[in-house]
C-alpha cells in the first residue's frame, strides 16, 4: 500500500488527472472576484522581488553573449506571432534595461544558424549596436536545426581574453529540441567550467536533458516558458548581476573621466572625427566640435562608456559608476502586512489611509497587503514598493524625513563599495604620469 501511495506522488505533471486551479479563485462577501485577482497579481509582482539573491559578492564588469537560436523551430508560433520575433521584440527591452542596470557592462550577440554560429556583434557596452542587429535578424530565414556547442565554442574563444577580475556569463535562448554538433559537447562544457563562464539557458520549448546539465556544471540558471510574460520574466531575472565566484579575482581597475573641449585658448574647438564611427562603414564618423575625449591619449569618443581604442583606456562617467553602485547595497525589502496595519491619516484629510510615495488612498478590496520600511517606518503600496527596489533603488521615505538617511547608514555598518566590488581607479589627465603605458 505505501509503495503504491510513493508511485502515485512520482506522477508527472501531466499523468496527473484535471486539476480545478478556478477554485483558487473565490467570490468575496459581494460576489465578486476583484479581490482574487488582485491577489494573485499581487503574488506575481512580489515573486520576482523575493527572488533576489541579498548579501553576496557581485560581478559588477559583466561581459555577456546572448546566443540566439535561428532554426526551423524558431517559426513556431506559440508565442505570437513567432518565436522567433517575440523574442526579437522581448531582447529589445532586455538590451536596453541591461544597460540601464550595468552601464559599464558588455553585451554581444551569436546566432545559431543552420549547424553553424555567426557573431552578430562583438562585446560593446553600446545598445544601439545591439538594436539595429536585432532589426537584421528579423528577416533571417529559419532552417535546419542548431549547433549549441559551435555556439558556445564561439564564446568561449572571446571570453576566455576577458580579465579575470570580470564577470563572464552565457545566456542561451534554445527552441530546439535538437543540436546537431560535430563532437563531444561535453568537452566544451568541462573547458566552460575550467574558465569558470556561468552559463543560463532559456528554453522556448521543453526541459532538455543536455542544456540542464550545462547550467548545473557552470553554476547557471535554467528555465522553460510558459508563455510570452513568463518568458519576459526569465529573459528580466538575467539583468541583475550574478554572484561573483569565489575565485573571481580582485584587482584595481583603471578607468578616465573624459572632459569635453568647448574651446581651446579662447577658440572654439577644431572639427574632428570619432573614435568610434571612424572604421564604420555603415554609419561613418562625421566632423563635430563635440565629443568626450579621453584624458589619457586625447581621442574623441561621441558617446560612453567604452573603452579607448588608443590605449585601452575603459571610459566613464559618475552617473555611471553610481548606477553600479546600487547593486551593492539594495534597499532592504519591506515587511509585507495587512491593510488594517496602516494607521488612519490626520481628521482634516479625512482619515484616509495613504501611500507615503504615490499619496494614493489605500483601500481594503485592491491593497490586501501593504509594505512598511523598517528604518522610517512608512507604508507603501504595492506598485511603489516594486517601483522602489526595482527602479528607484532608494526608499523615498528615509530621503526625504530628516535624520532618516544618517540611520540607515550607521544600521548597514556604513561600510564602503571597496569591500564588496572590484575598485574603480579613475584616471585623469593629471594623473596618467603615475601609470606608466
Amino acid at each position: 500500500m505505501a509503495d503504491d501511495e510513493q508511485d502515485d506522488q512520482k506522477e508527472y505533471r501531466w499523468e496527473t488527472g484535471y486539476e480545478k486551479t478556478w477554485e483558487a479563485i473565490k467570490e468575496d462577501d459581494d460576489g465578486l472576484l476583484d479581490s482574487a485577482i488582485a491577489d494573485i497579481i499581487q503574488k506575481a509582482k512580489r515573486k520576482r522581488q523575493a527572488e533576489k539573491t541579498k548579501q553576496n559578492r557581485l560581478g559588477m564588469m559583466r561581459h555577456m553573449f546572448i546566443v540566439l537560436d535561428c532554426s526551423e523551430s524558431m517559426s513556431v508560433p506559440d508565442l505570437k506571432p513567432t518565436r522567433l520575433l517575440c523574442t526579437l521584440k522581448l531582447l529589445e527591452i532586455f538590451i536596453e534595461e541591461f544597460f540601464d542596470q550595468n552601464p559599464i557592462s558588455q553585451l554581444g550577440i551569436i546566432a545559431l544558424k543552420a549547424k553553424r554560429a555567426e557573431k552578430i556583434t562583438e562585446l560593446t557596452g553600446t545598445s544601439r549596436v545591439h538594436l539595429k542587429a536585432l532589426e537584421g535578424l528579423a528577416r533571417v530565414s529559419l532552417t535546419s536545426e542548431p549547433s549549441l556547442q559551435n555556439g558556445l565554442d564561439l564564446a568561449l574563444k572571446t571570453l576566455k581574453v576577458v580579465p579575470s577580475h570580470a564577470s563572464r556569463e552565457i545566456v542561451i535562448i534554445m527552441g530546439s529540441l535538437t543540436t546537431c554538433d560535430p563532437v563531444d559537447i561535453n568537452q566544451t562544457i568541462d573547458e566552460l567550467k575550467k574558465e569558470r563562464i556561468r552559463c543560463s539557458v532559456i528554453s522556448l520549448s521543453a526541459e532538455i536533458h543536455i542544456c540542464r546539465y550545462l547550467t548545473q556544471q557552470t553554476m547557471g540558471t535554467f528555465g522553460a516558458v510558459l508563455d510570452d510574460s513568463h518568458y519576459r520574466d526569465q529573459l528580466l531575472s538575467q539583468v541583475d548581476p550574478p554572484p561573483a565566484a569565489k575565485t573571481q579575482d580582485n584587482s584595481l581597475i583603471r578607468m578616465g573621466f573624459p572632459h569635453s573641449k568647448s574651446e581651446v585658448e579662447g577658440k572654439d574647438a577644431p572639427l574632428s572625427m570619432c573614435m568610434c564611427h571612424i572604421e564604420n562603414l555603415e554609419e561613418p564618423s562625421e566632423l563635430s566640435t563635440t565629443g568626450h575625449h579621453c584624458p589619457q591619449c586625447n581621442s574623441k569618443y561621441c558617446e560612453l562608456p567604452v573603452e579607448c581604442q588608443c590605449c585601452g583606456l575603459t571610459l566613464v562617467s559618475a552617473p555611471h559608476l553610481a548606477r553600479s553602485y546600487h547593486h551593492l547595497f539594495p534597499v532592504p525589502n519591506f515587511e509585507e502586512l495587512p491593510f488594517e496595519s496602516v494607521p488612519p491619516g490626520a481628521p482634516e484629510c479625512g482619515g484616509l489611509r495613504k501611500c507615503y510615495s504615490c499619496i494614493k488612498v489605500l483601500n481594503g478590496l485592491t491593497d490586501k497587503s501593504v509594505f512598511k520600511c523598517g528604518y522610517c517606518n512608512q507604508f507603501f503600496c504595492l506598485d511603489c514598493d516594486i517601483f522602489i527596489h526595482e527602479t528607484l533603488h532608494s526608499c523615498v521615505g528615509c530621503n526625504t524625513i530628516p535624520g532618516v538617511a544618517g540611520l540607515v547608514y550607521q544600521k548597514q555598518g556604513g561600510k564602503s563599495a571597496i569591500d564588496s566590488q572590484q575598485t574603480m581607479l579613475p584616471t585623469t589627465s593629471k594623473q596618467r604620469s603615475q601609470y606608466p603605458m
